[in-house]
């Protein structure tokens, strides 16, 4: 368990305050962690290894920018997550060739599909909720770590994710959006 825990708050503060010894212990302290992040995160391992680069690099130009100490986990999250955002963007708005793989490109739509509806559902909950929903579900935190991460009692968190577990259900159950551009498209 030692593996999930995150550099205590007197090391974040001596950093803050530039010492660099302070500074060289919370960047490595906190590579295991923000590792993870990314791996969960990002859609290739490569992306997840210059997202956790990235991030790192962030953490050490940008530590005075943490406004509390106890804030780190959920700092380096967004960081990572928006790294690994920006580069899926990349990735898209780039041409790529499509790796060949043994599936059938029917099957390869459809995951695609249902992938896409349930990033888009998590993506459409509130920050706090996706928050939550994430670093409890996704990133496997217990609920007190992921609690003490956001700022939140152990019984704020389970609520905030029974409310977005219960909206990503929803999203899901409802019946798809039609793809535009079909015989009916312009009806409503």
């Amino acid at each position: 368990m030692a593996e999930w825990a995150w550099p205590g708050e007197q090391l974040v503060a001596g950093a803050q305050r530039g010492d660099v010894d302070a500074l060289t212990a919370l960047v490595s302290g906190s590579h295991p962690n923000v590792h993870r992040f990314a791996r969960s995160l990002c859609a290739t391992p490569e992306d997840a290894e210059d997202a956790a680069q990235e991030a790192l690099i962030i953490l050490y130009r940008k530590i005075g920018m943490l406004r509390a100490s106890g804030a780190l986990a959920s700092w380096m999250f967004r960081i990572v997550r928006n790294e690994c955002l920006r580069r899926l963007r990349t990735v898209r708005s780039a041409d790529a060739v499509p790796d060949a793989s043994v599936r059938s490109a029917e099957d390869e739509v459809l995951q695609r599909l249902e992938a896409g509806r349930v990033a888009a559902a998590i993506a459409a909950l509130p920050d706090d909720q996706r928050a939550a929903l994430i670093m409890r579900d996704i990133q496997g935190y217990s609920g007190r770590m992921a609690a003490d991460a956001l700022g939140l009692t152990v019984p704020a968190l389970k609520s905030r994710l029974h409310r977005a577990r219960r909206a990503v259900q929803a999203s899901l159950s409802a019946p798809a959006e039609p793809m535009s551009g079909g015989p009916h498209a312009g009806e409503r």
